[in-house]
This record gives structure tokens, sequence and C-alpha cells, in this order.
């Protein structure tokens, strides 16, 4: 097994202005330089994946990643909760944070403020170029602008699925609508028979009704298996497919069911109105 993990370089002080707790160990100081012992900071993912026992802390561990240059021994020192910053659904994100005096690479400068973080833009600058006058600052952006755009590939997704799936809806309506219209259309004299003989509008109703419920439960039941039967295929072969759990499955099966229930009404409310006397005269 070949684990994988995100790296970061960061500096003392990063959790804390992030709030991310940390679980066990220290965070890192500035005697955490290049002519110290080489440490690291994982997150918990990585903790209980390599470290099933629980017993990370004081470990140590390679990576066989050439750009990070030859591989080293580096002994874990803390642990914190995983951050994912690159998903809409939160999931496990393992990372391997680095201080950043032993592997000074390019980074982002973290600032918290309890104000407008743009009024502080200027004086943030100024105080960069101070410490290092040919470091660049490509921009500046709060959390949540870097957040939007990092995400807007996937809301752009989500949003054009939900459309589909809005339209899918519609067809089915309208399909479930058509087909009870026909059936009642073409059993109208069935339907006065019934009336004559003792049968209730209402009973009919719920007749039409169930009928429309059955058609679409009969088309949820096929759905289903052929989606699960079509995504086990998929995610042999496609890591990043994952099948929905129980509760988006029953709840698209309830909105399908709802919106069936409403296209049945008006036949169904036909069937229920059916003239006696004229459906029997009908041939």
């Amino acid at each position: 097994e070949h684990p994988r993990a995100r790296l970061r370089n960061i500096t003392p002080g990063f959790f804390a202005a992030l709030g991310v707790p940390t679980l066990a160990g220290r965070d890192f100081t500035e005697n955490d330089r290049r002519d110290s012992e080489l440490v690291v900071i994982v997150s918990q993912t990585i903790a209980q994946r390599l470290f099933p026992n629980g017993e990370a802390l004081n470990r140590r561990m390679w990576w066989t990643d050439p750009y990070m240059g030859s591989p080293a021994p580096r002994r874990i020192v803390g642990i914190v909760t995983d951050v994912d910053d690159e998903n809409v659904v939160a999931g496990p994100a393992p990372t391997i944070y680095h201080p950043f005096r032993q592997m000074p690479f390019a980074n982002r400068l973290f600032v918290h403020t309890a104000g407008d973080p743009y009024l502080l833009v200027t004086a943030v600058t100024r105080i960069i170029r101070d410490m290092s006058a040919d470091q660049p600052v490509e921009r500046a952006a709060t959390l949540a602008d870097v957040r939007a755009t990092v995400l807007a590939p996937e809301r752009l997704n989500a949003f054009v699925l939900s459309g589909f799936g809005g339209v899918a809806l519609l067809i089915a309506v309208v399909g479930v609508a058509g087909v009870l219209a026909f059936l009642v259309s073409a059993r109208r004299r069935e339907f006065g028979v019934r009336l004559a003989i003792g049968a209730t509008p209402r009973g009919l109703l719920l007749h039409v009704l169930s009928q429309g419920v059955v058609i679409v439960t009969i088309g949820i039941i096929v759905g289903v298996v052929g989606g699960y039967a079509v995504g086990r295929v998929a995610e042999s072969y496609l890591e990043s497919v994952r099948l929905p759990g129980a509760l988006p499955i029953l709840g698209a099966a309830a909105v399908l069911v709802g919106a069936a229930t409403l296209a049945s009404l008006m036949p169904a409310a036909r069937a229920s109105r059916v003239d006696v006397l004229q459906a029997l005269r009908t041939e």
C-alpha cells in the first residue's frame, strides 16, 4: 500500500489562527529549524491509517515523493483534526504539516482579524516588503473567497445536475399523468359498470391513485437495482465513484412517489366523476 497525503508548510500559530484543534502533542515552535530535529504534524486520518494502535506520537515516517528531496525520517510531534478545504462535502483529509523553517517553499500567509480583513492588506504587504523586498505578494483574499474559487467547478456541476434531475422529474410526472389519463379513457365503460353495481366514486379515486403509485414504485425498484449494479461496476474502475447511502435514495423515492400522486389526481378525479348512463351507452 502506498498512502497519499497533502503536504502543507506552516509556521507556529497556523492552527490557532484557523481554529484547528490539536488532538495530541504540540504545535511547531521557532526552535524547529533546519539545524534541529526534523519533525512533522499529521492529521487525524494519517494517524489512524498508519498507526491504528493509537501510538502515532513520536513515531517516525518517511515519504517517497522525489519533490521533497531524499527520504529522511521525521518525528511526529502532533496530531490535529482533518481540515478539508477542497470539497463541498468535507471528508477525510490526510495531511502532513512541515515546519516552514525546515522546508521554506512558497507558501501563504494567514492573518486572523476581528474586523474587515481587506483593511489590513496594505499594512501586511508593507510588513512583508520590509522583511523581504523581493518577496512577491500575488493576491490577498479571505478564506471564504479562496474556498468559493476552489469549489466553483463542483458547485457548477451540482447546479447542472440538479437541472437535469428537475427535467427528469418533470418527464416522469408527465409520463405518469399521461399513462393514467389514457387508462381512464380506455376503461371509462368499466368504471361506469363498477359505479352501477355499487362502487363509490371515492373507491375509484383511490383505485386510480394506487395505480399511479404502483407504476412509480416499479420504476423506483428497477432504477435502484440497475443504478446499484452500474455503480458497483463503475466503483471498481473509478476511485471517485461512491454509491449513495440509504437516506438520499429514500428521499428521492419519496419525492417521486409524491409527484406521481399529484400527477394522478386529475385522471383519478375524472374516473370518479364518470357519468354512469353515458358510460354504459358507450360502445
